[in-house]
């Protein structure tokens, strides 16, 4: 027996100062389950559904401590494990030197985080029962960096069998080739701004053997694969991740972009999703897929011009008609690519067990002096409040829900929703039964797809049939008369690029016959 009251450490990570935080001592999961007499924990038949959860943070930060999953186990009747894994350049990292020691395919992979991700897997299929839990009826579900892990596992041959319903909140199918993850980003296959080669170069600077770039290269094509092999290794956390504050690659909230899940051909297959799904080479269960109608605002709200800040602090907007247009975009395109397009691809391979949702709640309650339902909205990360049934939270309370009442009555819909589909695959009509009938996505263009969530006042529980694909959305900015400038669009361009991967910069230069190049992104070239 062991005693496991307290949180594990959460992994090394940067802080919002740019400071280490965590430990590599990390790899825990936390298990919340109803409360049993002893003699009493579900057997056979009886055990409940599992439901694995995956945390967010740009796959650079974050922490399964965040989120308590007691009120869903205890409420709902489920097993909740919520696990950690391996974060930014400690999670995947890929370099020649690092699969020449290999013992294993496996360790040639660089996808460590991915595998972190199997093994808890394992864990849950082999200790499932000790806690009640159905170990045949696993559903894995995440938020955003953890919506895309699940797309990872979806489509990892590893983890086949480990589970058996999978839910992506607000993610998205994104894989790195090996190019990306490993050259230098004046490569003619240009790698990623933190590609191993990247990271070693800088490294290689700061370490003061070499004065500039071009002797840090001369450095590197020196050194052996054992010596590099060396070199990576016996880097602490704090020492790899130094570069990334050094450098400015953070995308705030001690996040930054380095790859993740790569296509390494074992763990991951050597194939772009798109094509995997519409192939039908997944892991193919049912699902659940669904995003916000405001994603960006949170991103927004902290980076916009069209938002008044002081001291960084959000107080009021300098054009909230700009400001909802990009917000408005960017979501429509977070939509188009994390959901409806994997939906469709999905739904052609596997029939009717593809379900699509969309998160419309956006009755915040104002702070000081700014409308915080024109800021957040149905913003990124909000509904994750409704899923695991904290809108009674002081937290909630204080900071985002004005009618706790009505809020409440929406997370009980989600929740009843999310475990029933965790029970029997098909969200249906909620563990009741008196809920509306939540049908699956289909290929009929005027038939009802996803089910839009939002409190009674803003229209409750429906169903839509407004699909999206990304030619539609670039299309519709193209022709949308409330972007009648050419740089009111290429705004809108620079959202997809910055905060996704659906459009490339070369992509971006080459919108609008080339104009929206005189409008360059910021930043591009971080280590230059």
């Amino acid at each position: 027996m062991r005693e496991a009251v307290e949180f594990g450490a959460a992994c090394p990570q940067l802080s919002q100062s740019g400071e280490l935080e965590g430990e590599e001592d990390c790899l825990v999961l936390n298990v919340h389950a109803p409360v049993f007499e002893a003699d009493a924990v579900p057997q056979g038949t009886e055990r409940l559904p599992v439901m694995v959860f995956i945390h967010g943070g740009g796959q650079s930060v974050g922490s399964s401590e965040v989120f308590d999953g007691s009120r869903l186990a205890a409420e709902n009747r489920v097993i909740v494990v919520a696990v950690q894994y391996r974060l930014g350049l400690l999670g995947w990292f890929s370099h020649p030197a690092l699969r020449a020691s290999a013992k294993s395919p496996e360790d040639a992979s660089g996808n460590w985080a991915t595998l972190d991700l199997i093994e808890a897997l394992r864990w849950v299929k082999a200790n499932a029962s000790v806690f009640g839990g159905d170990p045949e009826r696993v559903t894995i579900f995440g938020e955003s960096a953890g919506g895309i892990n699940i797309y990872s596992l979806l489509l990892s041959p590893l983890a086949k069998g480990l589970f058996h319903r999978a839910i992506s909140q607000s993610g998205f199918a994104t894989l790195f080739t090996r190019a990306q993850a490993e050259n230098a980003h004046d490569d003619a296959d240009p790698g990623e701004k933190l590609s191993s080669t990247e990271v070693l170069l800088a490294h290689l600077q700061r370490d003061g053997r070499a004065v500039d770039r071009t002797s840090a290269k001369a450095t590197l094509e020196s050194m052996s694969d054992h010596e590099i092999d060396a070199y990576l290794r016996k880097k602490s956390p704090a020492e790899l991740l130094a570069i990334v504050s050094a450098r400015g690659v953070g995308v705030g909230g001690g996040m930054y972009v380095s790859p993740f899940v790569l296509r390494d051909g074992h763990v991951i297959p050597d194939v772009d999703s798109k094509k995997a799904l519409a192939s039908g080479r997944y892991n193919q269960v049912p699902v659940m897929l669904g995003t916000n109608r405001d994603e960006h605002k949170l991103f927004l709200a902290f980076t916009s011009p069209h938002v008044r800040r002081v001291f960084g602090v959000p107080i009021g907007f300098r054009n909230l008609d700009r400001y909802n247009l990009v917000a408005e975009y960017g979501a429509r395109l977070w939509k188009a690519a994390g959901a409806d397009e994997p939906a469709m691809a999905m739904r052609r391979n596997q029939g009717p067990s593809v379900y699509g949702y969309r998160f419309d709640w956006d009755e915040e309650k104002d702070l000081l002096w700014i409308d915080s339902s024109r800021l957040l909205g149905a913003g990124h990360a909000v509904e994750l409040f409704f899923v695991f049934g904290g809108t009674r939270s002081e937290f909630a309370k204080k900071w985002l829900v004005e009618d706790v009442a009505s809020s409440e009555h929406l997370s009980a819909q989600m929740r009843s929703y999310w475990t029933h589909f965790a029970a029997t695959g098909k969200p249906d009509r909620g563990q009741d039964g008196a809920l509306k009938q939540w049908k699956p996505w289909t290929t009929e263009e005027s038939s009802p797809k996803f089910m839009v969530f939002d409190s009674e006042a803003g229209g409750g529980l429906r169903m839509s049939s407004e699909a999206l694909t990304t030619d539609d959305v670039l299309a519709a900015v193209a022709e949308d008369a409330r972007l009648p400038a050419l740089a009111s669009r290429c705004e809108v361009y620079r959202t997809f690029v910055q905060w996704s991967d659906v459009v490339t910069l070369e992509e971006y230069d080459a919108l609008e016959d080339g104009g929206c190049a005189q409008y360059p992104i910021e930043g591009r070239t971080a280590f230059d």
